[in-house]
């Protein structure tokens, strides 16, 4: 029996559009199930074992249902996916890794405020010359104002989320493969930075599923 490795999987270990297109044509429940059973196989003979956090599995089954996922691929996942909560009280991560994540939250909370202000000058400013071309309310706010909410979201959004930590799930997902010494297997940049910064393994989504068919195709 070879050696026995560990991943911890994030929901993106699934949902990745690239995987998808990669072993289901597009259709995610195929791409999901044809993953599964590569856990599987992988699990039986080469002693690889796919890990995640309740709280990250919970997100994945849900996204999956909403996706009208066949009762018996859900089933291969409760089957294959290792669930275990990390241990948050004894895991440690070095003082400075956390030192690092407040003061990119805090750059990331300057940014969308500097958005924010620059966006709402800008339609400040538009507001006040259509209305002094005595333009209606109702078109104003159609032409301006949605406009300004609908971009201030989309970079907001983008300031603050992206590369970064964003929910308890992908915390959960790095503190568990840390506690295991497993690898991280994600398409979230925000993970793969982190996963980096901690030293841990990281492989993105789409190549995982070529890495274990390369072990396979050897023991096979």
């Amino acid at each position: 029996m070879p050696a026995k490795q560990r991943f911890v999987l994030d929901t993106t270990a699934f949902t990745d559009n690239q995987l998808r297109e990669m072993l289901g044509e597009g259709d995610l429940n195929r791409s999901v199930d044809a993953m599964l059973d590569l856990i599987a196989r992988s699990r039986i003979k080469l002693n690889i074992s796919c890990h995640m956090p309740p709280v990250t599995y919970k997100e994945f089954t849900d996204y999956m249902t909403r996706y009208e996922c066949p009762p018996e691929t859900l089933i291969k996942a409760e089957t294959w996916i290792v669930k275990k909560t990390p241990n948050r009280y004894d895991t440690q991560i070095p003082s400075q890794i956390f030192y690092e994540y407040v003061h990119d939250i805090r750059e990331r909370m300057n940014k969308g405020l500097r958005i924010s202000e620059t966006m709402l000058w800008e339609a400040g400013i538009q507001s006040i010359i259509m209305a002094s071309r005595d333009v209606k309310k109702t078109e104003i706010e159609s032409r301006v104002l949605a406009k300004a909410i609908k971009d201030l979201r989309k970079k907001y959004r983008s300031a603050l989320r992206k590369g970064t930590l964003d929910s308890a799930p992908d915390l959960d997902v790095l503190l568990l493969a840390k506690e295991l010494g497993a690898g991280v297997v994600a398409a979230d940049d925000g993970i793969r930075v982190w996963a980096e910064r901690l030293g841990l393994r990281f492989l993105n989504a789409s190549s995982f599923p070529k890495m274990l068919k390369e072990y396979l195709k050897y023991y096979e």
